[in-house]
C-alpha cells in the first residue's frame, strides 16, 4: 500500500501539472471506485468545469481543492489503498484493463485512476461539507509526522499508556498518520529498537531516537520518490527509488548494511516485520 512518501510524491507531481486546468469531461469505468456521491453521473457533473487550485495530503489521503469561476466547488478526494495509481497521460495512450476512472483536461491530457485490486476510492465532497464528514476515514487520523503536534512529549504520553509492540503502534493511524509497514521497519532500525518491544518499556532516550528516525526515513523516501516494491508509480509511471537503499524492509536473510548480520523477518498482528538482530535490541 502506498504510504506517506508515495502519496506525497504523487501530490507533488499532480501539483506541477494539473493546477488551474479545468476538467473538461470524464468517464467512470468501474462505478464502485466512486465512494461519493452514489450516482456516477452526479460525481462527474460535480467536477465538470472545475479547476484544481491546490493538492493537499492528509495521511495517505489526497485532497484536491476545486473552484469554478473563482467560487468554491468542493473537494476531489482519493485514497489509493493497495494498488491505486494516478497517472497523467495523453488521451491517445491505450487504456489498460485496470483503469477505473478517466478525467479529461485540455491539450489532450487526462488523469487516469488505475487500480488493479479495486480497493481504492474517489470522493467528491460538496463545498459546504468539511471533507471529514464525507471521507470519514479522515476522522480517525492522528497528527502528521512533520507537524508540531507530533512532538516527543506527545509520543511519550501515547506510548506510556500502551503495552502493545512498538511496530503495531507505528502502524496505528490514530497515533500518527501516514506510516505503514515499510517506514515503520526502517524507523525502528535507525532507532535501534526491535519491532516486538513494548511501547511502555521504551526509554525516553530511545523514544527520542525513534521520533527523529521517523522523520528522517520519511524525508529520505520522499526525496527518492517513494518506494516501489510492486505497484507504486508516480504520475508519469516512474518507479520510486527508496527500495534500493532500504535498511531492512523486504531484505530477509540479506546482510545488514551496518553489521552484515542476516536480516530477520517475523509476523506481528498478521504483518511482516523486518529487523537486524544485532543492531536492534
Amino acid at each position: 500500500m502506498p504510504e506517506l512518501p508515495e502519496v506525497e510524491t504523487v501530490r507533488r507531481g499532480l501539483s506541477r501539472v494539473t493546477l488551474y486546468k479545468p476538467v473538461r469531461g470524464g468517464n467512470v469505468l468501474l462505478e464502485r471506485s466512486i465512494a461519493h456521491p452514489v450516482s456516477v453521473t452526479d460525481f462527474l457533473a460535480a467536477i465538470m468545469g472545475a479547476e484544481i487550485t491546490t493538492w493537499q495530503r492528509r495521511g495517505k489521503y489526497l485532497l484536491a481543492v476545486l473552484a469554478r469561476q473563482n467560487q468554491p466547488a468542493g473537494w476531489l478526494g482519493c485514497h489509493l489503498r493497495m494498488t491505486g495509481q494516478l497517472l497523467w497521460v495523453e488521451q491517445s495512450m491505450p487504456v489498460s484493463s485496470h483503469c477505473r476512472v478517466r478525467l479529461f483536461f485540455d491539450n489532450d491530457r487526462e488523469l487516469r485512476y488505475v487500480d488493479q485490486r479495486t480497493f481504492g476510492r474517489l470522493w467528491w465532497v460538496p463545498p459546504a461539507s468539511p471533507p471529514e464528514t464525507v471521507m470519514t476515514g479522515l476522522q480517525r487520523l492522528g497528527p502528521e509526522p512533520f507537524a508540531d503536534q507530533f512532538s516527543l512529549s506527545y509520543m511519550q504520553t501515547w506510548f506510556a499508556r500502551r503495552q502493545r509492540p512498538v511496530k503495531n503502534a507505528l502502524l496505528d493511524q490514530a497515533m500518527v498518520a501516514g506510516i505503514g509497514n515499510i517506514y515503520a521497519d526502517e524507523a525502528l532500525f535507525l532507532s535501534g529498537i526491535r519491532p516486538k518491544v513494548r511501547c511502555d518499556r521504551i526509554s525516553q532516550l530511545r523514544l527520542k531516537r525513534l521520533h527523529t528516525s521517523i522523520r528522517k526515513v520519511l524525508n529520505d523516501s520522499i526525496e527518492a520518490g517513494g518506494t516501489t516494491f510492486s505497484d507504486f508509480r508516480d504520475i508519469h509511471g516512474t518507479n520510486g527509488n527508496y527500495g534500493g537503499v532500504a535498511w531492512v524492509y523486504d531484505r530477509e536473510d540479506e546482510p545488514c548494511r551496518v553489521c552484515s548480520t542476516p536480516i530477520k523477518r517475523i509476523k506481528l498482528a498478521g504483518r511482516s516485520a523486518h529487523y537486524c538482530p544485532n543492531c536492534q535490541k
